[in-house]
């Protein structure tokens, strides 16, 4: 634990250090889910309906802003190949990397949401299950991130080839997030949904690691 406690203080102090990068995706996510409300009608019925499809797919694009320096930093300097020799096991590197990008890129995201859902008027008792929602679902979302990220780690200008390979891996997150926020917000049990999108993180958790440690493995070999 200390090993992993390590790398995630170590990513999150270099995350705030370069603050005007880390920034970059909440921004895009602000501005984004901003301008909807200006170019649609005001009528609320039709703002909380597509208020929910607009915060999940501008936390999922947000999100994949950041991919590209997940590993390449330390790519670049060599950081990733003395942690790949240390003699802590790759899968304890990649999940403590994981967490540090879902701490410094996705948790702001999440904790602004309920802010901009309120330009959509959505009602409070809705937020819960939305907010429940996006922390079940971004971990896998964080791994599919790592995983493209991984594999694109030689490439100079990866990130729009991470992108084509993650976008699409992400619509089964989009599905069962937007149809469980649509369930809270019409006040309907939404247990079907929040129990799939817990199956996928645990089973990204679970295997997710061993294919990014491999993947890296052949990136910098």
């Amino acid at each position: 634990m200390s090993a992993f406690g390590a790398i995630v203080r170590r990513d999150v102090r270099v995350a705030l250090r370069r603050l005007s990068e880390a920034a970059n995706p909440l921004l895009f996510f602000v501005i984004v889910a901003t301008l909807f409300p200006l170019a649609l009608s005001p009528n609320a019925d039709e703002l909380r309906e597509v208020g929910v499809g607009v915060l999940w797919v501008s936390t999922l694009l947000s999100s994949l802003l950041a991919l590209e320096g997940l590993f390449r930093a330390d790519a670049d300097d060599g950081s990733l190949e003395q942690l790949m020799l240390s003699p802590v096991p790759i899968s304890v590197t990649v999940v403590a990397k994981i967490a540090a990008h879902w701490l410094m890129t996705i948790l702001p995201l999440i904790a602004l949401v309920p802010v901009l859902a309120l330009s959509y008027s959505m009602p409070l008792a809705a937020l819960p299950t939305m907010i429940g929602a996006l922390l079940l679902a971004t971990p896998t979302l964080s791994v599919l991130t790592a995983l493209g990220a991984a594999l694109t780690v030689s490439l100079r200008r990866g990130g729009t080839i991470v992108g084509l390979l993650v976008l699409p891996l992400t619509a089964p997150l989009l599905i069962f997030g937007t149809r469980a926020t649509d369930f809270g917000l019409h006040d309907e049990p939404a247990a079907g949904p929040l129990y799939l999108l817990a199956a996928f993180a645990a089973f990204a958790l679970a295997l997710g690691p061993l294919a990014i440690g491999a993947a890296l493995r052949v990136g910098v070999e």
